[in-house]
């Protein structure tokens, strides 16, 4: 079963209320570096490709890359997360700064380095190597109570939470758990519903997701969860409904690919067909389908609507090198 698609006045609409929707955004912060160089020859010391340096660049990831992609969108990215205290931090804030995200919520931790992904490609972008520096130890202690209080303070404004997990240390059941209280506080809030909460999960952590509005996984993601294979629609349909009853969340959105995407909720399940033109980078993907999730339901979307949104801002993005974003005026013209 297809999903009805969303009239092209009606996602329009939508997209224009993205300007200036406070989000927040709580997760595991990155800095991708790529080292880019061209291979003519293999070492003769090793099997390895010898790759002759031509430029490096960086750009946000992880749950940076998630708030770039909605200040891109036209919203207002609010930031919570670890980085270390060293020159990668300072970089990732610089990379922030340029692109209108407040870094005011970081919480540096000396203990631990700033999360660095390094990819050396070649110039027609692939991989050749990946170097991680990273410490994946759950925060505790006083950071992990300076995280919460960062949430305490700024989810209040918040028209959406979201969660971006990478299992890196920040998310915690204690940070889940301010979440979900800033998600039902209604204290500063003028509609009397809750603020909904969208989660990129990982799998390890889904008994901490009871409770969120929306849970995203991918195939893979899902059928670990579920322990079924996910290879047709009536596989989908079936593993988001167990995903759901074991995250015990109002909702799930399975993104499968070049398949697209499978969601269940309680008043509407179905497929949405992927829209990808040309598939250049998969990477920071599924960042760019939370981020347009979020400000979609902040806006006044449905779940149904909010996905379809999220499908044709995917299918952009994947048409781009590296952790990309879109603008509101790519995603409306879309439709």
């Amino acid at each position: 079963m297809t999903l009805s698609p969303v009239a092209a006045v009606r996602a329009r609409d939508l997209v224009r209320r993205f300007a200036g929707l406070p989000v927040l955004v709580v997760g595991d912060v990155m800095l991708d570096r790529f080292i880019v160089g061209r291979v003519t020859r293999i070492s003769p010391e090793a099997p390895v490709p010898i790759v002759r340096f031509e430029s490096e660049h960086v750009r946000l990831g992880g749950a940076a890359n998630v708030a770039h992609n909605i200040a891109a969108l036209g919203g207002r990215a609010s930031l919570v997360g670890i980085v270390g205290a060293d020159a990668a931090a300072a970089q990732l804030r610089e990379q922030l700064a340029a692109a209108g995200v407040s870094a005011d919520g970081l919480v540096e931790d000396g203990t631990r380095p700033t999360t660095e992904k390094v990819r050396v490609v070649t110039e027609r972008n692939q991989q050749v190597a990946r170097i991680d520096y990273e410490r994946d130890a759950d925060a505790g202690g006083d950071i992990e109570r300076a995280i919460v209080a960062q949430i305490t303070r700024l989810a209040r404004e918040a028209k959406a939470l979201l969660v971006s997990d990478y299992l890196k240390g920040a998310i915690t059941r204690a940070v889940i758990e301010a979440l979900l209280g800033g998600a039902n506080d209604r204290s500063a809030k003028a509609s009397a519903e809750r603020t909904p909460l969208i989660v990129d999960p990982k799998i390890p952590h889904l008994a901490f997701y009871a409770g969120a509005t929306l849970v995203t996984p991918n195939h893979h993601e899902a059928e670990i969860a579920t322990h079924l294979r996910v290879q047709s629609d009536e596989d989908a349909r079936q593993a988001a409904r167990d995903f759901r009853m074991r995250a015990q969340c109002d909702a799930v959105l399975i993104t499968r690919g070049e398949h697209g995407m499978w969601l269940s909720e309680q008043s509407a399940e179905g497929s949405i067909p992927a829209i990808a033109r040309e598939v250049s980078d998969v990477t920071g993907a599924g960042d760019t389908v939370v981020a347009t999730l979020a400000l979609a339901l902040a806006a006044g979307a449905t779940l149904a609507e909010a996905a379809t949104l999220a499908n044709h801002a995917a299918g952009i993005v994947v048409g781009k090198f590296g952790p990309a974003t879109l603008t509101a005026a790519e995603l409306a013209a879309s439709f």
